[in-house]
């Protein structure tokens, strides 16, 4: 499917123009010293289904601003979901009558003045157009490659165009359209489960057979599973796991204001060798192999930052609170607020090994299709803590020999990336990163479950 839609039509989006004048307008009705405003809407739509039915399918529209004002040092924001021009009004004069009330920031650092920001195209015509029928044509898809083994499919579809304009009394004009779909689904029989996603900016590039024809296949192989111990195994981890520590270590670790707070396993650690000399990991904003987005909510352009090179720990990212701290400059990965400056770009370099490759060089292990419940438990020793879920299975032998019930684990990231031996050669998108399966040679399961 191929469709081509002028500016002109998307009518659920304000479009560059329409943005620029609302926010121009919310800054000039500003009394404040300095002045910041954020648009953030769009369209999304989505399809769910269960029981190889589907059951809902929805479409919302909606644009929301948020506009800080600043004296001095207090700060003051509202926001609201109304463009129009009295409810912007309220809006200013709410923000300012909010900072006029706070105590001095002393901890604010001004605001960024504007920059080039280069372009990026992350909007698919192809995206924007696809329709409930075409999403349940998809869902089709995913249903019959269940059916087809007597199963049931569960999940969802989702495409959405969004836009980002941020803007500021020094003159930040910055704005953004995108497009993501998303389809994601969880095969189940009376004993097992598989789980299988895509995501793409062009909707085009996500095959909804195949994804429901690998989740069918990961549930049939788990059917019947077993108990095993608790202890430590050798552990392939799929994309999907490896995303999820990932994006642990990237926002627990390599913040300007985390090792400033000295809560990051990072602090005085910088151009020290940590992890395996196979484990090169990045942001990049602009990559369009993963989900682009060419500035931040300060609306700073976005750099590639290196956060580990080869093993080594070598750069962090920053906002304008933090650069300014330390002499330096941002980054482009503010706006987060209390959070810090965050990496949410992310790409882990692949290797030259497939899953089956690490399957053969593992005596007794377990493959793991991915995570859920996982949370942070120490940050130093970037411990983690979790579910395996939709598909876990017994390695022996160099041969995947039966599947077995869900257990729990509890392991450092730092230990992961840190011995892991073999590196996957295919890329997978999940969230907003991209990663390669990997093979580590010691992983700790603290328990089992009946499931």
């Amino acid at each position: 499917m191929d469709v081509r839609i002028s500016n002109a039509e998307r009518v659920e989006l304000l479009g560059r123009q329409k943005a620029l004048e609302i926010v121009d307008k919310a800054i000039r009705h500003s009394p404040g010293d300095l002045t910041e405003v954020i648009i953030r809407g769009g369209v999304s739509r989505l399809t769910r289904f269960t029981e190889n039915y589907i059951h809902q399918n929805v479409s919302e529209v909606n644009q929301g601003i948020s506009v800080k004002v600043i004296f001095g040092k207090k700060i003051g924001v509202a926001s609201t979901n109304s463009l129009d021009e009295q409810s912007l009004r309220e809006a200013v004069e709410n923000a300012a009558r909010i900072a006029k009330l706070q105590k001095p920031n002393e901890d604010f650092e001004g605001i960024p003045e504007p920059e080039d920001v280069p372009e990026v195209d992350a909007f698919s015509e192809n995206t924007y157009a696809f329709s409930a029928m075409d999403r349940a044509h998809a869902v089709k898809a995913v249903i019959d490659k269940a059916k087809s083994k007597g199963f049931k499919a569960a999940g969802a579809f989702s495409t959405d165009a969004g836009e980002l304009c941020v803007a500021n009394s020094l003159g930040i004009r910055a704005y953004f359209p995108s497009t993501t779909a998303s389809l994601s689904t969880v095969v189940m029989s009376e004993t097992s489960s598989g789980y299988a996603s895509a995501r793409a900016t062009d909707v085009a590039e996500i095959s909804a057979g195949e994804v429901g024809r690998k989740a069918a296949e990961k549930c049939a192989m788990g059917e019947n599973p077993v108990s095993i111990g608790a202890g430590e195994y050798e552990v392939i981890l799929e994309p999907l796991a490896v995303v999820d520590m990932l994006t642990y270590l990237a926002w627990m670790g390599f913040s300007a204001q985390a090792v400033r707070d000295g809560r990051s396993f990072v602090s005085g650690k910088l151009g020290q060798k940590l992890f395996s000399d196979r484990f090169t990991f990045w942001d990049d904003g602009l990559d369009k192999r993963g989900f682009p987005m060419p500035f931040d909510l300060e609306g700073v352009p976005k750099s590639k930052v290196v956060m580990v090179e080869n093993g080594v720990a070598s750069e962090l990212v920053y906002d304008i609170k933090n650069a300014r701290k330390e002499g330096r400059k941002s980054t482009g990965h503010g706006g987060f607020g209390g959070w810090g400056p965050m990496a949410v770009n992310l790409f882990m370099a692949g290797g030259s090994d497939s899953v089956e490759d690490m399957i053969k060089k593992t005596g007794r292990g377990i493959l793991v299709t991915r995570f859920h419940y996982t949370n942070p438990a120490h940050p130093i020793k970037m411990l983690i803590t979790g579910m395996t879920r939709d598909g876990t299975f017994l390695i022996e032998d160099g041969k995947i020999t039966r599947p077995v019930k869900n257990l729990r684990f509890t392991e450092s990231a730092l230990r992961v990336f840190g011995t892991m031996d073999m590196v996957g050669k295919d890329m997978v998108r999940a969230g907003r990163t991209v990663a390669p399966a990997i093979r580590v040679p010691a992983f700790t399961f603290t328990g089992t479950t009946e499931f």
